[in-house]
């Protein structure tokens, strides 16, 4: 049997193994209309969260006392995942993921103003280093003028607003219903994109299209697992292997070698982020950012 924190690695390292595939898809899947990959991310993404509901509440499971900061979650995290799908088609895939850690950054930001926190010289510092490294990371393109490096920056501010959301609604709504009316948002949102002209997939291609919205159902499924039966302190560095996924995918499937400049760039932000969470656990809060919900 495995133990609590055995569990908890495990849950950590296969929600990031499948959100590293699903961005691999997501950006391979280029053929297809931004809003059709959405559609099946939104469709099949409700579909592991149907096995959460509580039978007693399959008739009502809807209901919510607080539907407008649902409604700005779900906007927030719409404006993300827009952003991050956009960017997985047009930059490499480790210099999008190296971006995305930057999140924990603007969220200690965001904690000022939406949550009156009080944030000390350590996490300024984090926050100055995070900086850096994105510069660090985003110059080739903004000397360029390869306007694609802003999605990821976009994407970074829409999760840190969700992560803040997601810790207000947390104290009433379970888990299952934030995600479902996520999920559901953004199936509304893919069929606006209809008028594009989606296009009729492969029976291998309908597979991959269907993986994106399981795998990140599951994912986010699977990390709250993780910080459920292992202390996120623990945890939570694991997150990090994603980097290392993204640079073998990157380099295997489409030839991509990050730049001297990504690499010290994505290790500047990985080091501001765990000076931030280091900094929230001592201050004994629990900061989860959970990268597409």
């Amino acid at each position: 049997m495995l133990s609590k924190n055995q569990l908890g690695f495990f849950y950590m390292f296969i929600s990031v193994c499948a959100f590293s595939l699903m961005d691999v898809i997501v950006k391979w899947s280029d053929d297809y209309p931004v809003g059709q990959v959405l559609f099946f991310r939104g469709f099949c993404g409700i579909i592991p969260i149907l096995f959460l509901i509580p039978k007693d509440r399959y008739l009502d499971f809807y209901k919510t006392t607080r539907p407008f900061l649902h409604f700005k979650r779900c906007l927030a995290g719409l404006i993300a995942l827009v952003s991050i799908f956009v960017a997985l088609r047009n930059l490499p895939l480790a210099t999008v993921v190296s971006i995305s850690f930057a999140a924990p950054i603007f969220i200690t930001i965001f904690s000022i103003f939406l949550l009156n926190e009080k944030v000390g010289l350590y996490r300024w510092l984090a926050v100055l280093v995070g900086f850096v490294g994105i510069i660090f990371i985003t110059e080739p393109g903004f000397s360029s003028l390869n306007l694609y490096y802003i999605y990821p920056i976009i994407f970074c501010l829409g999760l840190s607003y969700v992560a803040i959301a997601i810790r207000k609604l947390s104290s009433t709504e379970p888990a299952w219903l934030i995600s479902f009316f996520f999920s559901f948002s953004i199936m509304l949102l893919s069929f606006l994109s209809f008028y594009q002209g989606w296009v009729l997939p492969t029976l291998l291609d309908l597979f991959l299209l269907s993986m994106v919205g399981i795998l990140g159902g599951l994912a986010n499924l699977w990390l709250s697992q993780s910080y459920k039966y292992s202390e996120v302190s623990l945890v939570s560095p694991l997150k990090y292997l994603g980097l290392v996924f993204a640079i073998i995918f990157g380099y295997f499937i489409w030839n991509e070698i990050p730049t001297s400049k990504t690499l010290l760039g994505a290790l500047l932000v990985i080091v501001s982020s765990i000076i931030i969470f280091r900094r929230e656990m001592y201050l004994k809060k629990k900061l989860s950012v959970s990268r597409h919900e």
